[in-house]
C-alpha cells in the first residue's frame, strides 16, 4: 500500500499542490432515515437473532443512560456520561467482532460492553463504586472494565488507549491468536499526539487493530469542523498513514455492522490496520457536568433527531414485522423497572474495605504503603463525619 519506495516517486516538472479537497471520502449508508434500504446496497452478514440482540442492547443502553442521568441529578451517583444518539456505533461494531477480540473504549462504549454480556448489576456496582465493583471502587463512574469479556478498563485521559491498542494488537499478531483489537475514541481525541503515534506504528508493523473514531461533532463544547480540524474530518488521516480507511453513517446499524465485519476480516486475515470514521451526533451533553445549550442550538439538535439510530432501526424492524409499537413500549417499561431495581440494590452495598486501597499495586503491600494506610485510617478516625462510607469499617 505504501507508495514511497526509497523516494522513487512519480516525477513532475511543475508544482502540484494538494490540500484537504484533493481527496473526497464518501460515507457508507445502507439503511436510510425512513427505515428502508438503499437499492443495491452491499449488505452485512446478519439474521433476525443478531438484529434483535443489537436492538435490545441499544434499547437497554438508552434506558440505562436516562435513568442514570436522573440518578446523578438526584445526587445518588457523582457523574455520568450518556451515549444517546451514538448507540449504533458501539453496539453494531461489537456485534461484528469475535468474543475473544479485545475492546479498548473511551467512555461511550457501554453498548459494546452490554452486547458482550455485562449485566445491569455489574453496571450499577461500578457506577456506585461499591464492594462488588470489579474495579474495587477505584474508578469514577462509567470507567468500566471486565477481563472476562475482553474489555480493557477505561482510562480518563484522552487517547491513551490508542497506542495501547496498537501494542496489544502487535502482541496478538506475534502470538498468532487469530484475534484483533478494536479501539474506540472521539474525533477530539484524534487531536492527541497518541493518535498519530498509534496509527503510524500500526501501519509500519501491520498489526490487527481497528481504530474506530466516533465523530459526534463536538469535543466537549468545541465544534469539530473549523475549530478541531480544517480538513475533511478524521478519515483522511488514515490514508496519510497508509491505513485502510472507511467513513460510515454512525447512525446506521447496517453500515456500521458491514464496515466492522470487513474491517475485522482485513485485520485478522491480512494483518491490515483499519480506520473507521463513524459520523454521528451526541444528543446528550458531554457529561452530566455539561450544559450543551451554551454552545449549540435547539434547532441543531432537532435536525439530528430525525437521524436517531434507534428510531431508524425500529422503523425497519416494524416494516419486517419483527417489532411493533406495543413491543417497544413494553420493553422500555420492563428495562426501566430492571434498571431501577438494580440501582436500589447497588446503592445499599457498602463501599470496598479501605484495606483494598493498597492491594494489587505490588505482589505484597510494601512497608511504606502500609504506613500510609495507617496514617489514612488515623485521619478518618479523627474526622469520621467527613467519611461516612468508610469510617465504620476501618478494622
Amino acid at each position: 500500500m505504501a507508495k514511497d519506495k526509497k523516494h522513487n516517486t512519480e516525477i513532475v516538472t511543475k508544482p502540484q499542490w494538494f490540500d484537504g479537497e484533493s481527496v473526497t471520502i464518501p460515507m457508507l449508508q445502507i439503511l436510510k432515515e425512513d427505515g428502508s434500504f438503499h437499492q443495491g446496497a452491499d449488505m452485512p452478514e446478519y439474521d433476525k437473532d443478531l438484529i434483535v440482540k443489537i436492538h435490545d442492547t441499544m434499547q437497554f443502553i438508552r434506558t440505562l443512560d436516562e435513568r442514570m442521568i436522573a440518578a446523578q441529578r438526584q445526587g445518588r451517583i457523582s457523574f455520568y456520561l450518556a451515549s444517546r444518539g451514538e448507540e449504533a456505533e458501539s453496539v453494531a461494531s461489537a456485534a461484528a467482532l469475535d468474543s475473544g477480540d479485545m475492546i479498548m473504549g473511551q467512555y461511550r462504549e457501554q453498548g459494546a460492553l452490554a452486547y458482550r454480556g455485562f449485566t445491569v448489576e455489574q453496571f450499577m456496582n461500578q457506577l456506585f463504586s461499591n464492594e462488588k465493583d470489579l474495579g474495587k471502587g477505584r474508578q469514577m463512574p462509567v470507567h468500566y472494565g471486565c477481563a472476562e469479556l475482553n474489555f480493557m478498563t477505561i482510562s480518563s485521559p484522552l487517547g491513551t488507549q490508542i497506542p495501547q491498542a496498537t501494542g496489544y494488537a502487535f502482541g496478538q499478531k506475534m502470538d498468532k491468536t487469530g484475534k484483533c483489537t478494536i479501539c474506540y475514541f472521539g474525533e477530539g481525541a484524534a487531536s492527541e499526539g497518541d493518535f498519530h503515534a498509534a496509527l503510524n506504528m500500526a501501519s509500519v508493523y501491520k498489526v490487527p487493530v481497528i481504530f474506530f473514531c466516533r465523530n459526534n461533532g463536538y469535543a466537549i463544547s468545541t465544534p469539530s469542523q473549523g475549530e478541531q480540524y480544517g480538513g475533511d474530518g478524521i478519515a483522511p488521516r488514515g490514508i496519510g498513514y497508509g491505513i485502510k480507511t472507511i467513513r460510515v453513517d454512525g447512525n446506521d446499524v447496517f453500515a456500521v455492522l458491514k464496515a466492522t465485519q470487513e474491517a475485522r476480516r482485513l485485520a485478522v486475515e491480512e494483518n491490515e490496520p483499519v480506520l473507521i470514521e463513524a459520523m454521528s451526533y451526541r444528543m446528550s451533553g458531554h457529561s452530566t457536568s455539561d450544559d450543551p445549550t451554551g454552545y449549540r442550538t435547539r434547532e441543531e439538535e432537532e435536525g439530528w433527531k430525525v437521524k436517531d439510530p434507534l428510531d431508524r432501526l425500529q422503523k425497519w424492524m416494524k416494516n419486517e414485522g419483527w417489532l411493533n409499537d406495543e413491543d417497544v413500549q413494553q420493553q422500555h417499561e420492563e428495562l426501566k423497572a430492571k434498571v431501577l431495581a438494580a440501582l436500589k440494590e447497588a446503592e445499599k452495598v457498602p463501599a470496598p474495605h479501605i484495606d483494598e486501597l493498597i492491594n494489587d499495586v505490588y505482589d505484597e503491600p510494601t512497608p511504606l504503603l502500609k504506613e500510609q494506610l495507617e496514617e489514612l485510617k488515623a485521619h478518618i478516625r479523627k474526622y469520621p463525619d467527613a467519611y461516612p462510607k468508610t469510617s465504620g469499617r476501618l478494622d
